[in-house]
């Protein structure tokens, strides 16, 4: 993404920011109603705990951090029924493992062998797969999915009417018109209940998601996010082992609370920052509104989100997965192969296996050139 080279103070709060806190709400909105009403999570719950982490995240950096639900978790959950228990166990079992990664020195020897191109492999699987999910998501009412698109294309940098609240306006006003608003909204005080989680009920959603969740949060919420700090806040970097103890922090947290497995992402950094965001007020302002919601609407929220024009966030998502375009073509040589082939891989099988092929590849190809004496430059 093109790197806003303008001064902003750590924490500012107005329309430009509370713009670019929704601009990764096409991940939270899906996942969100099919935790809720599949899993029967509480929607304070959710939303409380959510918004907390935000709340603390954007305090503690001083800059935009997307919060979003763990995906791999998420859909498992979703498809396969779990209860809101084991959702919530979920977390306290991946919070455990990013804790030990990171206090064993695992995550920085990771770091250390993980070059840039590989990375930048990884973020144009993700541009990828979020500009699919969101023609699926615009499929249905393709009509507001390319108003959407105008929209952000007139709006999208305006001081007084930035398009992702125009956006969020519009698809209040399309459920008022079409009566999905009336008796569905119910106003009440919901707060979230302390829980411990069973370490039968861990155990058990590790084997049926969370180790399979272990290598995509690695490589998109870690590598992939730290890297995208580096290029769009240079003043303000933050390591990879940073961002794993934070993870953990926060789903440890979380998970007594009945809250869902959260993780950070590059896809939702590159939603704010497309949006607007560019310091900490963008997270405490998504928060406020997150806990908001969560503590006076409760249930009502699985019915709200549920009858949200999806094809307004579509063309949300679609312009975000644009922008992971512009850092690979910016690579020469073979990193332009090879972070190719880490595309193509990852979104052929899953991120994963496509940057442990990345990772591989690099290996043989610098063996090859010192065994016929080329220096190498990857």
């Amino acid at each position: 993404m093109q790197r806003d080279p303008r001064h902003y103070r750590d924490f500012e709060f107005n329309l430009r920011e509370l713009a670019g806190s929704m601009g990764d709400f096409g991940t939270l909105f899906p996942l969100a109603v099919g935790l809720i009403v599949v899993c029967g999570m509480d929607p304070a719950a959710l939303f409380v705990m959510i918004g907390l982490t935000n709340i603390a995240t954007g305090l503690i950096y001083r800059l935009p951090m997307p919060v979003e639900p763990k995906k791999v978790v998420s859909v498992a959950a979703i498809a396969q029924g779990w209860t809101a228990p084991m959702v919530a166990a979920s977390g306290l079992g991946l919070g455990v493992v990013w804790f030990i990664l990171t206090l064993t020195g695992l995550m920085r020897r990771l770091v250390a062998i993980t070059p840039v191109y590989v990375i930048r492999g990884i973020q144009l699987a993700l541009g990828i797969t979020l500009g699919w999910q969101a023609l699926q998501m615009m499929a249905p009412e393709p009509w507001w999915g390319v108003a959407a698109l105008a929209i952000i294309l007139l709006l999208r940098e305006n001081r007084y009417a930035p398009a992702a609240l125009v956006l969020m306006g519009l698809g209040i006003a399309l459920m008022a018109v079409r009566g999905d608003l009336a008796g569905t909204v119910t106003f009440g005080l919901r707060l979230p209940r302390f829980a411990v989680p069973t370490w039968d009920n861990v155990w058990r959603t590790m084997v049926l998601a969370g180790f399979a969740q272990i290598p995509l949060t690695i490589t998109n919420a870690v590598l992939a996010t730290a890297t995208m700090i580096r290029d769009l806040f240079p003043e303000k970097p933050v390591s990879e082992e940073r961002l794993m103890l934070n993870m953990g922090a926060m789903n440890v947290a979380s998970s007594f609370f009945g809250g869902m497995p959260m993780c950070h992402g590059s896809g939702g950094l590159a939603g704010q920052y497309y949006f607007g965001a560019r310091t900490g007020g963008t997270n405490i302002l998504e928060g406020l509104i997150e806990v908001a919601l969560g503590v006076f609407l409760g249930q009502s929220l699985a019915d709200l989100l549920n009858a949200f024009p999806m094809a307004l966030i579509g063309g949300m998502m679609f312009m975000v997965g644009l922008q992971f375009v512009r850092p690979v073509l910016k690579l020469r040589a073979w990193p332009l192969y090879l972070a190719l082939l880490t595309t193509a891989v990852s979104v052929a099988t899953n991120m994963a296996v496509g940057f442990l092929v990345g990772l591989a590849a690099t290996f043989m190809l610098r063996r090859l050139r010192r065994r016929s004496g080329e220096p190498h430059t990857t």
